[in-house]
């Protein structure tokens, strides 16, 4: 019971997640658009989007360390479809096929030069 605490100890004094963008749109060029609520609105490159996918083909688990080889993403990446995860994240649907990788507010926050938070 005592590790079961210490866990909701350490989850639950986590900061909340940013709030999400008022809008994320895909720009005629394929790169992702996203207003932030408060500004700034922001484009990021479908290639640079693709290449820091957080998902585990792409990522190893244990050690964090990329295997994603960017030599394999196509020029021509673009998203093809967006979902909204809960309320901190997105999932990106690819021209490649890929669509495992769910990009937090966090990461995408990161992604547009922001920083996190």
């Amino acid at each position: 019971m005592n590790r079961a605490m210490g866990l909701w100890d350490r989850i639950s004094a986590r900061p909340p997640p940013p709030p999400p963008p008022e809008s994320i749109d895909v720009t005629a060029q394929g790169e992702l658009e996203i207003a932030w609520a408060g500004g700034p609105r922001v484009r990021i490159p479908a290639f640079a989007l693709r290449d820091c996918c957080p998902c585990a083909g792409c990522i190893e688990e244990g050690t964090g360390k990329k295997i994603l080889d960017p030599k394999t993403i196509p020029a021509d990446i673009r998203p093809e479809r967006i979902e909204g995860v809960g309320n901190y994240a997105v999932q990106i649907y690819w021209s490649d096929g890929h669509s495992s990788g769910i990009y937090t507010w966090d990461l995408l926050r990161e992604a547009s030069g922001l920083g996190a938070r």
